[in-house]
């Protein structure tokens, strides 16, 4: 049995993570300040987990053994990171570093949840791990694409300097059970309007595009990298491409929604096209995504009917 510690595990995608990890009989320590993430997400969960309820800024509390520490803490939603810009840029900062600390006291090996944020406004598409990308860092979006930047950093300089196993996941959209709906990202937003008879809002004309991984398909991509002898960055997420506007089409015939589709004003600084490149993981992992957008879509909506509309 190995002992993992999860940072954000009330998250979507760290509960997610504490599921999987707990279903293969590793001991899970749940660590999240709920700022974003619920601990309801871990009701349905069972086996050896620990919850500690701690913002990782400031510290990891975490005694005795530890053989894997996955850093998943901070908020992911573009409207949840841009209310908390200066608790976005101390999560991917202090609280990666605390991470860090604590993998490097146990020996134990170190997962960094990166993001395709980290390409910005690519000008290479697909994007590959060796990609610099195209980043604004001093837009809006800068504290989270920045702060995962310095996370990448500062997690490499520590496998440079005290030869730490470190594996970094740029993660690309991932969609599933347990998100929050209308969080602020395509598919919750798309879902939510189309489920409660309010019009789909597309921002721009719709053409940016979008690459969406089904998150028990991620999850599984993630923990095989952190099974893996790799170090430094991989890409994992689903290199099907769509538009904003195919996706929003996707959701009306799934819901059979008959909303309008309006359109409001790009924010700043959002990424025109988005597709991930994914022949790292699937030489080093064996890994491909099965789950297609409109199963997982009609997945996802059969969720928040029961789960949400009763």
């Amino acid at each position: 049995m190995r002992r993992v510690v999860v940072t954000g595990a009330a998250g979507f995608l760290g509960s997610t993570i504490c599921e999987h990890l707990l279903a293969a009989g590793d001991a899970v320590v749940a660590v999240d300040d709920c700022s974003t993430g619920r601990w309801s997400n871990l009701d349905h969960l069972t086996g050896d987990l620990t919850c500690v309820e701690h913002d990782v800024s400031t510290g990891l509390p975490v005694d005795g053994p530890v053989d894997a520490v996955m850093h998943f803490a901070s908020a992911a939603s573009p409207p949840a990171y841009l209310a908390r810009p200066l608790e976005t840029l101390a999560v991917g900062s202090e609280g990666t570093r605390h991470a860090l600390e604590l993998a490097r006291r146990n020996d134990a090996r170190f997962l960094l949840a990166s993001t395709s944020e980290i390409y910005g406004d690519p000008l290479v598409h697909p994007q590959p791990e060796t990609y610099w990308g195209n980043v604004n860092s001093v837009g809006p979006r800068s504290v989270y694409d920045e702060a995962k930047r310095f996370a990448e950093a500062i997690a490499m300089a520590h496998h440079r300097t005290f030869a730490l196993d470190v594996k970094i996941v740029r993660i690309f959209n991932t969609y599933g059970p347990r998100m929050a709906p209308g969080d602020g990202r395509v598919i919750t937003n798309f879902l939510e309007q189309a489920l409660t008879g309010r019009p789909l809002t597309v921002y721009g004309d719709g053409s940016q595009t979008r690459s969406f991984c089904w998150v028990d398909d991620e999850v599984r991509g993630i923990l095989a990298l952190l099974a893996s002898a790799w170090n430094g960055p991989m890409n994992i997420g689903n290199p099907g491409e769509f538009t904003v506007l195919e996706c929003a089409e996707i959701v009306r015939e799934i819901t059979g929604a008959t909303a309008e589709i309006v359109f409001e004003p790009l924010p700043t600084d959002d990424p025109t096209r988005r597709r991930p490149d994914i022949t790292v993981a699937r030489r080093e992992l064996g890994w491909e995504p099965t789950v297609d957008l409109r199963e997982g879509i009609t997945r996802l909506a059969a969720w928040y009917r029961t789960e949400r509309l009763g």
